[in-house]
């Protein structure tokens, strides 16, 4: 039950599809030789081996094809295709949960870890342990049905803000991202999302955020039981972990809901390592890519990879950055492969 903390919210302890070409999803094949399909991303390694894979993918009689069927990608989310830091959206998501809930519980206001969240205090939320989290995991996410969840999520993500870049968190999508999503779609592709993340929490936005509809989500999940309220069926979510979706978990999940070896993988951490391994073991043109946060300016920047700070979400450790070397896994630079992070805020 501890590991759902872990999983969920540190890892380590614990807007709409981007428009990029009018009619992109509609246009020719032939169209991507004639105009950039990749418009956020500058020049460089990493664009040159996604835009090469995909040739070589779906050139009909080229050694390298591959048919629609079998063309699957899969993103990792936080910190790959949207903002994890300072706290993953997750997290924030139960820290707010708790603020909510508040005023039917009076009692918090003087024990923790509640009394914490209560007054904003993020240093000692920093510091939480598992037995901490697992307290707020419990009054945030179980004791109630999978559809009372799924409202709960959506009615909380245009109320959202990252703490940091004050901004909604499905705001905070990497633009570049979004392209290549809708570029790999554009040419046959399949695209997933593998989070460790809760399965249940993406599913709600996913279709609208990354244009992935709900059924390509695959994610951590907590135990749910059947049962009849008011004569109905619910399904009820309880505090245990079902599913760990993440580091070797991802390969499994891929394995387990997907049936088939991805093509090209996503990620930015040490949780995405096995599902970088997986997929290009594969035979045929295959393709890891990582995204280091090096840009203090636009982002962030952390690691500890190449010197970045060393934080407790989103680890991007040396070893591997070594073993993404030695794989020759392309190794995204947010500061200099990306023209673009974020798309332009909503009026």
């Amino acid at each position: 039950m501890l590991r759902l903390i872990e999983n969920l919210f540190t890892r380590r302890s614990f807007l709409a599809t981007a428009i990029i070409i009018s009619g992109l999803a509609a246009a020719p094949l032939s169209a991507f030789a004639q105009q950039d399909p990749l418009p956020s991303w500058n020049e460089g390694a990493a664009k040159k081996a996604i835009i090469e894979l995909v040739g070589q993918t779906t050139t009909q009689g080229g050694s390298g094809f591959v048919v629609p069927a079998d063309r699957i990608a899969v993103f990792d989310q936080d910190g790959t295709t949207w903002a994890e830091h300072p706290l993953y959206s997750q997290a924030l998501f139960a820290l707010d949960r708790v603020a909510t809930l508040a005023p039917q519980h009076p009692e918090w206001k003087n024990a923790e870890p509640f009394k914490s969240v209560l007054a904003g205090d993020y240093a000692a939320i920093s510091k939480f342990s598992e037995k901490e989290w697992l307290e707020i995991v419990a009054v945030t996410h179980a004791g109630m049905s999978t559809a009372d969840f799924e409202q709960i999520v959506r009615d909380w993500l245009p109320k959202s803000k990252n703490p940091i870049l004050k901004r909604p968190v499905t705001e905070l999508v990497y633009q570049p991202m979004l392209e290549v999503m809708a570029y790999l779609r554009a040419n046959g592709f399949s695209t997933y999302i593998v989070t460790g993340g809760g399965q249940e929490f993406v599913r709600p936005y996913s279709d609208g955020v990354y244009g992935i509809p709900a059924e390509q989500v695959i994610g951590s999940s907590i135990v749910t039981k059947y049962e009849f309220k008011d004569g109905k069926p619910v399904l009820m979510r309880e505090p245990k972990l079902f599913f760990n979706d993440n580091f070797d978990g991802k390969a499994i999940g891929i394995n387990l809901f997907i049936g088939k070896r991805p093509i090209i993988a996503f990620g930015n951490s040490d949780g995405d390592r096995q599902m970088l391994e997986w997929t290009t073991a594969g035979d045929g043109p295959r393709l890891g890519l990582l995204v280091l946060h090096d840009d203090a300016a636009r982002e962030f920047a952390y690691g500890p990879a190449n010197g970045l700070p060393d934080t407790e979400v989103g680890t991007f450790s040396q070893s591997l950055m070594e073993e993404a070397k030695a794989r020759t896994w392309e190794v995204i630079s947010m500061k200099n492969d990306w023209a673009t992070i974020f798309p332009k805020p909503k009026p």
